[in-house]
């Protein structure tokens, strides 16, 4: 194996001893999201919703706050969802003074069952000046990388993401213009695609045999048209699949495809199945997208956004790992060794096969 093979080995061993560290579920963003409805007199209702495992990744770090609570009685893990998110979710006026509050709801999205919504009602009725809609602490306890997409109704409706760095939103301010949040969910594709360790393994495995361009690039467009059909039907809730299933048959996918490379040197065919393929993945990347709350007022713009960060991620991979192997065939006669290949396919079937037996539940998720 050439130094640049044991390099490449290097690199996909380390990408996937990161992603076996990862949580099943691949597709946890650390996104929340916030509906905020005025009512008359002041009053604002704020749906905030999460994905449920985020939820409880949240819930587990601070369970000081629970210490001798036992939330097996009928509605108690409810109540303490929501002094959860009380804690951490608040209106203010300019002061800084915040306003009465009150959770009316915790507990599962009737609308999605791998979510969970909580429902607040802050009465600001006594405060003075501008309202500000304040989620640091809620951003602080997603981590360095949460994400709180923020939909406003009303006079100043429009859409905006925050970040734990953000100061808390003034309401009486325009929402972000389509161009400013196509940015954010373009940027978003790219951070899902290049942190989604079963995508990366994917294709990996795909191109391990490529000697040219041109198959590669079959491989990719088939990819792109399947999952962007799959991607769109699911973010525009035409047509979905149940999250736990999908990542399941993420993870077989990459089974197949590293196992396929023991029988078949041959990619110029494999823009089929990985066409197939794809339509399975795009319900992946619809996840990630459906978590963040596509902006009702900008659906297409933003799923186009998202899908094109997919892409240009996933294009700056292909182009960073194909250059190693071109220069490997350059140093071995134009024939890559067979032991690497195998040997990196593999590691990439065994990660494979952890994911999917933690996503069926046979080994327990991190």
């Amino acid at each position: 194996m050439t130094g640049f093979g044991r390099r490449l080995a290097a690199l996909l061993l380390f990408c996937m001893g990161i992603g076996l560290a990862a949580p099943a579920l691949a597709h946890t963003p650390d996104i929340s999201t916030a509906k905020i409805t005025p009512q008359p007199n002041r009053v604002y209702v704020v749906d905030v919703g999460f994905l449920a495992t985020d939820l409880e990744r949240m819930f587990q770090d601070t369970m000081d706050e629970r210490a001798g609570v036992d939330l097996s009685p009928p509605g108690v893990l409810e109540e303490e969802i929501g002094k959860f998110v009380a804690k951490r979710v608040a209106m203010r006026d300019e002061a800084g003074r915040a306003c009465l509050s009150k959770v009316e709801k915790a507990g599962e999205d009737p609308t999605n069952q791998d979510s969970a919504l909580i429902v607040m009602r802050f009465d600001c009725s006594g405060a003075t000046g501008k309202a500000f809609y304040d989620a640091t602490k809620l951003l602080a306890a997603q981590g360095s990388k949460g994400k709180h997409l923020v939909s406003l109704f009303g006079e100043n409706a429009g859409e905006t993401m925050l970040y734990p760095q953000n100061p808390p939103l003034d309401l009486s301010q325009p929402m972000e213009t389509t161009a400013q949040l196509m940015k954010k969910f373009f940027e978003a594709g790219v951070e899902h695609i290049v942190t989604g360790y079963d995508h990366l393994c994917f294709l990996f495995a795909l191109i391990l045999w490529a000697h040219s361009v041109m198959p590669v690039v079959k491989i990719v467009t088939a990819f792109t048209i399947s999952h962007s059909i799959t991607l769109s039907l699911a973010a525009l809730n035409i047509f979905t699949l149940p999250s736990s299933l999908t990542e399941a048959l993420i993870a077989a996918s990459i089974i197949f495809v590293a196992a396929e490379n023991f029988w078949s040197h041959k990619v110029d065919q494999r823009w089929r199945n990985t066409f197939l393929f794809g339509f399975i993945h795009g319900f992946g990347f619809a996840s990630a997208l459906t978590e963040m709350g596509v902006p009702q007022g900008a659906v297409v713009p933003a799923l186009a956004a998202f899908n094109i960060g997919v892409e240009a991620g996933q294009i700056a991979i292909v182009m960073a790992v194909l250059p190693i192997l071109f220069y490997i065939d350059r140093h071995t006669d134009g024939k890559r060794h067979d032991k690497l290949v195998y040997a990196l396919s593999g590691l990439i079937a065994l990660a494979g096969a952890f994911w999917f037996l933690q996503r069926i539940g046979v080994i327990p998720g991190a």
